[in-house]
């Protein structure tokens, strides 16, 4: 395969699933600046492996792979532990008109990812493909844990996190 279409390849497969890029990112980044870090990292990442990707494998599980990998090292590396989700929440406020219920559910989901966001990286990323629709199985190809494992760790994760927002409440 020649250099142009490798880069073709790549580059078509990114665009394709590229809402991975940007909810890890979302999910891993504090601020705007940080998330397209994170992203451009994320690329950098998958371009430099590229070559080891497996077509008999899907892309996703493998984009999934590299990107929390680099997004769980940044994280640790750089301190990005805190997302500032209350900034996005009110630029969505400010958008909307003054709705009391739509008020009073924007702060729940403010909690929810404050509470997620204060999770460990792993279980991080094992409410966020959750979140996907991703099978345990899937989970677990991506993350390098078995099945069984990720369905213990996802019943203890969701258990803490009902008590934190038990406690938010």
């Amino acid at each position: 395969m020649t250099e142009d279409a490798k880069s073709g390849r790549f580059l078509a497969l990114v665009e394709t699933h590229r809402r991975i890029l940007y909810k890890i990112a979302a999910t891993y980044g504090r601020t705007a600046a940080d998330r397209q870090d994170l992203a451009q990292e994320i690329v950098l990442a998958l371009w430099r492996s590229f070559e080891r990707y497996d077509d008999g494998r899907p892309f996703a599980t493998w984009m999934y792979r590299v990107a929390l990998n680099v997004a769980i090292s940044a994280s640790r590396s750089e301190g990005l532990r805190r997302r500032a989700l209350a900034a996005d929440g009110e630029t969505i406020l400010e958008l909307v008109p003054a709705d009391p219920g739509r008020a009073a559910l924007e702060e729940e989901i403010r909690i929810l990812h404050e509470a997620i966001a204060g999770l460990h990286e792993l279980d991080r990323a094992i409410v966020l493909l959750h979140l996907e629709g991703e099978r345990y199985d899937a989970i677990g190809l991506v993350l390098g844990l078995s099945e069984s494992n990720v369905g213990t760790r996802l019943g203890r994760i969701k258990e803490r996190l009902r008590r934190s927002l038990e406690a938010a409440s």
